[in-house]
């Protein structure tokens, strides 16, 4: 089973998306912040993160910078998944090591898409 973490403080997007994960065979983990998927990630090794940019206590950014100088999580496939959408905000989430940056609102059905096509 694939397992995916989604880290967002917004609980819409959260039920919305581990309903939706679920219902694709993903076993779902979820962070209110960066710091809670930090801690997540101590003992889980999921297949791809959905990230959100903009949370509490630690950001997106900070938070996929400490992912990505964690060996374990090299290979970990990261979507941001952000209201900021402006071009500065999508460069530096893809500088940062993103595999894929998406713009709220979003398409569920699109974003179940492309977590299927990265983690083929």
């Amino acid at each position: 089973m694939k397992k995916i973490l989604i880290v967002d403080d917004e609980p819409n997007i959260v039920m919305s998306l581990e309903y939706t994960f679920k219902k694709n065979n993903f076993e779902v983990f979820i962070a209110r912040d960066g710091q809670e998927a930090l801690d997540i990630l101590k003992n889980a090794l999921p297949d791809i993160i959905i990230l959100d940019v903009m949370m509490p206590n630690v950001d997106g950014y900070n938070t996929l910078e400490q992912i990505k100088s964690d060996v374990r999580l090299e290979h970990t496939k990261v979507i941001f998944l952000s209201a900021k959408n402006k071009e500065k905000d999508i460069e530096r989430g893809l500088a940062l090591g993103a595999d894929l940056y998406m713009t709220k609102p979003f398409s569920v059905k699109k974003l179940v898409e492309q977590v299927n096509e990265i983690i083929k």
